[in-house]
């Protein structure tokens, strides 16, 4: 049985030493009581390839906000390294529930960049 993909993935490579965030943390939550209270949908870790699969279920997402928090401290910690964010919040709006989304994270222990992947 193959497995189901997720409608939404995330990717988090350590630009540091060039090799994927494997057991990153990280928090799935949506905005809801219309715009008042996040709910956390999910917690995991990130993979050995810096993935973390099944985030979300087909027919599980729906429109409106999420956010990614990723636990940065906790992985630099974990690795013996300081780091400047402690962690790294990723807000994004989701208006077609039929779409894929991607959002990877590109992390170092002084700076992050993300965007909006395919």
């Amino acid at each position: 049985m193959e497995p189901v993909s997720s409608p939404l993935t995330t990717h988090v490579l350590d630009t540091a030493s060039g090799l994927p965030a494997q057991g990153l943390c990280l928090c799935l939550s949506r905005l809801e009581d219309h715009g008042q209270q996040w709910t956390e949908l999910r917690r995991s870790y990130t993979n050995p390839d810096g993935r973390c699969p099944g985030l979300l279920l087909p027919g599980q997402m729906k429109a409106g906000t999420y956010k990614l928090t990723f636990d940065t401290e906790g992985y630099w910690k974990k690795r013996g390294q300081d780091s400047f964010y402690p962690y790294v919040e990723v807000v994004f709006t989701i208006t077609n529930e039929t779409h894929k989304f991607h959002v990877p994270l590109l992390l170092s222990p002084w700076s992050y960049t993300t965007y909006r992947g395919s």
